[in-house]
């Protein structure tokens, strides 16, 4: 993922970053802007991309730097720690559902993110103006894809999430008027999708719970297939689902780097 130029230090970023800001390769949200530049080229070399690759990949959305959704594919399966990704998308209509599983190595199962129409209505995304209407069946595996690459691999994204998600979180702009000054002061306050906002279940506190006190990987298998029955019964949400199981691979990560037993 990196080969190409090489910037060693940071007058070398700065020079390179005046260089590019006014031509044509750059974003036009960077366009003109070498520190914005700079940044860019600054996040993608700490997740292995080079200089011209962070300029194309990487973007700020709603405040927050972000990567495309096909470069964090390339950046996960460029990784050593990852085995593979598949990904899919079934049914028609009403009924489609998006599939992304990532295994990664050294892991007992992959990790399996799904996003459904369903699930794109209850966060308020479906038939939205954009590329909500335009590609739908894109969005929904943008959005299964990115829920699985984090999961599975957050030591590799580092925790940038997909451009495409953050494309539809929400900006709240509140006026607060204090009493000691003159002028309404405007905050701006970042809260991500409403649904995700949500206060977690009594289900989902006390999976997570369990989660963190598996002492053994066969104890938390048994509790993946807990998982499976909640959500199959909709005592979990997609979103919750898919929070827990990243909770449970990076336990179980955690219980094989301890010296615990791999599951055959």
């Amino acid at each position: 993922m990196t080969n190409g130029l090489s910037l060693s230090t940071m007058a070398d970023a700065m020079a390179f970053a005046e260089m590019v800001a006014p031509t044509e390769f750059a974003p036009k949200d960077f366009k003109g802007k070498p520190a914005a530049c700079l940044l860019a080229i600054q996040h993608g070399a700490e997740i292995g991309l080079s200089p011209m690759q962070s300029l194309q990949s990487i973007a700020v959305v709603n405040g927050r730097p972000t990567i495309y959704g096909d470069a964090a594919l390339a950046v996960c399966q460029s990784s050593a720690v990852c085995e593979w990704v598949t990904e899919s998308v079934d049914g028609d209509g009403a009924t489609m559902t998006a599939t992304c599983s990532a295994q990664r190595r050294g892991y007992p199962a992959p990790i399996v993110s799904t996003f459904s129409v369903a699930d794109a209505k209850a966060a308020g995304l479906w038939g939205k103006s954009g590329p909500w209407s335009q590609y739908p069946k894109r969005m929904l595996a943008m959005r299964a894809r990115g829920f699985a690459l984090r999961n599975a691999f957050a030591d590799v994204l580092r925790g940038l999430v997909t451009a495409e998600e953050a494309g539809d979180y929400q900006i709240d702009t509140v006026a607060i008027d204090r009493s000691n000054v003159k002028a309404k002061v405007v905050e701006v306050a970042y809260i991500g999708p409403r649904l995700e906002a949500k206060p977690a279940s009594d289900v989902f506190a006390k999976a997570a719970g369990a989660i963190e006190r598996a002492k053994t990987v066969d104890r938390c298998e048994s509790l993946r297939a807990m998982l499976d029955e909640r959500k199959a019964s909709g005592l979990l949400t997609s979103f919750e689902f898919d929070d827990l199981v990243g909770q449970l691979h990076a336990r179980i990560g955690q219980l094989i780097d301890a010296g615990q037993e791999a599951i055959a």
